[in-house]
């Protein structure tokens, strides 16, 4: 229903303006018909005055004439000033029409994103809390269950407690960038970082293949180790999340000169060329949320772009050969002090 409004009032947008054109040009045809019909007007009375008194003698004569020119050259002038108002008119209610468009779609979006928000937020929460709720209520009825069978409820819920956790972390830290983000400055061992979250994946998802490589020495990284392990386990599930089975992913590190080169890579679906500016957009997810199989809220790679621009560094996306997506982050290494992360940049990003 509000969609249909939106549209309705958008098209009577456009046809307000478009009525508003179309009477300022009607008006300068008329604005400019009667200055010429008025100029014609003067010419001729001043013709036979000037004949008359006998200025003139001739129709040659009275076009040369001085009083004649001075005549002509403010109507001229005249005749400028309504062709150029009515140019700038017309140009302004073509940029409103344009500024009203884009707001439109702005407005659109946000909704969108919104929703799609709302609709992820409700089944990553609806989710967990249903099984948890069924392994208590299993231990309720049946309170002589093998240990076997206990182990495997308990390490069910755990994990779902896990990620309920991982959850309303990622909420709460996606609200801390928006109001302010001091990285916490200390010495970090990257690649044993990268090894140690690896591991863990690995336990979770076992039946995914990690390929980690260390190219290069690397020296130590003085960052945020939080900021830096939810940039590094985000990017690692979000692959995963965008694999098909069995899923490959790939990670490196490597120390350049001026920098720190951190790539992560996948074999999966890969995301479309147009979708590849707007993926780091907060609640921004590829495809819609209706028809989405895959798991989240469209927080994890908004919140790795804030906390790697905060350190000083960059991320770009880009496709996998043969075929997949490639994140690639490069961090200098030659920062002393981590940069923060104000509202305005939050929302400009």
């Amino acid at each position: 229903m509000d969609s249909k409004r939106n549209i309705q009032l958008r098209l009577l947008s456009y046809a307000v303006i478009a009525y508003m054109m179309l009477a300022f040009a009607w008006w300068s045809v008329l604005l400019y018909t009667k200055n010429n019909d008025a100029f014609a007007a003067k010419r001729d009375k001043m013709r036979l005055i000037m004949v008359a008194e006998g200025r003139v003698s001739s129709n040659e004569e009275f076009l040369e004439s001085a009083p004649y020119q001075q005549l002509r050259d403010q109507y001229k002038r005249q005749e400028y000033m309504i062709l150029g108002e009515a140019g700038v008119i017309i140009i302004s209610l073509l940029i409103g029409m344009w500024l009203i468009n884009r707001s439109y779609n702005k407005e659109m979006m946000a909704a969108r994103q919104q929703r799609n928000f709302l609709l992820s937020i409700t089944h990553e929460l609806k989710s967990p809390i249903a099984s948890i709720r069924l392994v208590l209520e299993t231990f309720q009825r049946r309170r002589n269950l093998p240990i076997e069978k206990k182990d495997k409820l308990t390490r069910s819920a755990l994990l779902e407690t896990e990620r309920l956790n991982g959850l309303v972390s990622d909420l709460l830290l996606s609200a801390k960038l928006e109001a302010a983000y001091q990285p916490h400055q200390e010495a970090l061992d990257l690649p044993q970082m990268m090894e140690d979250l690896i591991g863990t994946l690995e336990g979770k998802y076992p039946e995914v293949r990690f390929h980690f490589r260390k190219e290069t020495a690397v020296d130590c990284f003085v960052g945020d180790r939080t900021g830096m392990t939810s940039v590094i386990l985000n990017l690692l599930e979000n692959a995963v999340k965008y694999s098909s089975t069995p899923a490959e992913i790939e990670a490196t590190i490597a120390q350049k000169q001026e920098y720190l080169l951190i790539e992560v890579g996948d074999q999966g679906y890969g995301i479309p060329e147009k979708e590849k500016a707007r993926v780091f957009d907060k609640f921004y997810r590829v495809g819609n949320e209706d028809t989405r199989k895959t798991k989240g809220t469209g927080l994890g790679l908004y919140i790795v772009q804030q906390i790697v621009q905060a350190h000083g560094g960059t991320i770009s996306v880009e496709d996998n050969l043969p075929k997949g997506t490639l994140f690639r982050i490069k961090l200098p290494i030659s920062r002393t002090e981590p940069a923060q992360v104000t509202p305005e940049q939050a929302a400009t990003n």
